[in-house]
């Protein structure tokens, strides 16, 4: 049953690996009951301080008025509880394989009549490597699956010949063979790469709508490895063509699905038109997070109104959004033994007692200090807003020089593209 948007609420968050410990805990403070459940194992410490934690999520569905799940993959347990009554935040089963299975996600875009790039799925990187050898060309390796999790494995060649593909399709040969899944070459262009996200009620998208602009390699001017993600820069609009042109189109298949949640769509754009790359139908990592610091009501709050199918316009800043991963060895690697050396139960400094614009990523609480655990080695998200995008990277960048972590690493950079891509955004007239 409903419950009115003043009375505080049970919610209990379905995490795949604690990632969510943010919005769990901004939805705590706001005097809401809140209960954590992380599936992965080696995650399972994160958030240990800072919200209640569960070991199974199933004993505590009775207890929830709301259930919040994080990732894609639980679209058939969303259903189901949809089903019987829950209100619940998350996916489908038709949006878990519009993510993860970009072959499935590829043909809705045909057949939603949107404009996609060239593609060819493979399983065998012999047969890539002769594909590209034939047809030389710049391309895109693309994981499918549960692969696609290891963002470094995703590769963005640059030669047009495709010679460093084929370097990198041997590598992937020796070092993983058979057992890598399928994949996909995807024909590389030229332009912005470019977000467009909404929320979904059930029935139509709420505006505003966001405009995230990532910043994925590892060191500043986009070079090193791709990590996922280091940053990202945003802003809230009621209007975009590129939207128009891509997720607005989506609209009637949603409804149809009855899908409740956050879904958005990766775009490279550029004078000849809009090519959507792939689909994340969940919360965006660190996306979610930025968005919050330019969300001007109680984030619990909102994800209940979206959840209960109610239509309304979200209340936002005007302005941008920036955020900052701050990270500690081995990140972005795999390496649990360097991890344990070097950054295990670390220790987060603040200057000051400021916290505003500090969101906690793969941390636990002990006597009120916040160390590091998980495995991945993110310790913190830092956000900053602002009228222009200097101001919000100023406010970021203070609060970055506010907090103290050991052999922590960050991006310098987060938003500097906005000042060149807002330029060709505007001449092709897609701002």
């Amino acid at each position: 049953m409903k419950k009115p948007s003043n009375v505080p609420k049970k919610f209990l968050f379905i995490s795949r690996w604690g990632e969510i410990l943010d919005i769990a805990y901004a939805t705590q403070n706001e005097g809401n009951e809140v209960k954590l459940y992380i599936e992965d194992k080696p995650s399972r410490e994160i958030g240990t301080g800072f919200v209640k934690k569960v070991r199974d999520w199933k004993n505590h569905v009775e207890w929830a008025d709301i259930l919040i799940f994080d990732y894609t993959g639980f679209g058939k347990e969303c259903t189901d509880l949809r089903a019987a009554g829950k209100i619940v935040f998350g996916g489908s089963e038709y949006t878990d394989l519009l993510e993860l299975d970009r072959n499935f996600g590829q043909k809705e875009l045909q057949k939603h009549k949107i404009k996609t790039l060239p593609f060819k799925e493979f399983v065998s990187f012999q047969d890539a490597i002769a594909y590209v050898e034939k047809h030389p060309d710049a391309y895109v390796i693309k994981p499918s699956g549960e692969t696609q999790e290891l963002k470094q494995l995703l590769f963005v060649g640059s030669d047009d010949e495709g010679l460093d593909v084929i370097r990198v399709l041997k590598a992937y040969d020796k070092s993983w063979g058979d057992d890598f899944g399928n994949f996909q070459l995807q024909k590389k262009v030229k332009g912005v790469e470019i977000s467009v996200a909404a929320f979904f009620n059930g029935k139509e998208f709420l505006k505003p709508i966001n405009i995230t602009f990532e910043h994925k390699k590892l060191f500043p001017k986009e070079l090193g490895v791709s990590t996922g993600e280091m940053g990202s820069s945003m802003f809230w609009v009621n209007q975009s063509p590129i939207f128009d042109a891509t997720l607005q189109k989506f609209e009637p298949s949603l409804a149809k699905q009855k899908f409740i949640g956050h879904i958005d769509i990766n775009c490279i754009v550029n004078g000849n038109g809009i090519y959507p790359l792939e689909f994340t139908s969940r919360f965006g990592y660190p996306q979610i997070f930025i968005q919050r610091a330019g969300i001007n009501e109680p984030i619990g709050e909102l994800l209940y109104k979206v959840a209960t199918g109610q239509n309304f316009k979200i209340a936002t800043k005007k302005g941008f959004q920036v955020g900052a991963f701050m990270v500690v060895p081995p990140f972005p690697y795999d390496d649990k033994k360097t991890f344990e050396l070097f950054s295990k139960d670390a220790v987060v400094v603040f200057r000051k007692d400021l916290k505003e614009g500090i969101h906690p990523m793969h941390l636990k609480k002990v006597n009120e200090e916040w160390l590091i655990t998980g495995n991945t080695g993110i310790a913190l998200l830092v956000t900053g807003t602002g009228i222009t995008m200097r101001d919000a990277q100023k406010m970021m960048n203070n609060r970055i020089s506010n907090v103290i972590v050991n052999n922590g690493y960050y991006r310098t950079d987060i938003g500097d593209r906005w000042f060149e891509d807002s330029d060709r955004l505007w001449s092709w007239g897609l701002l």
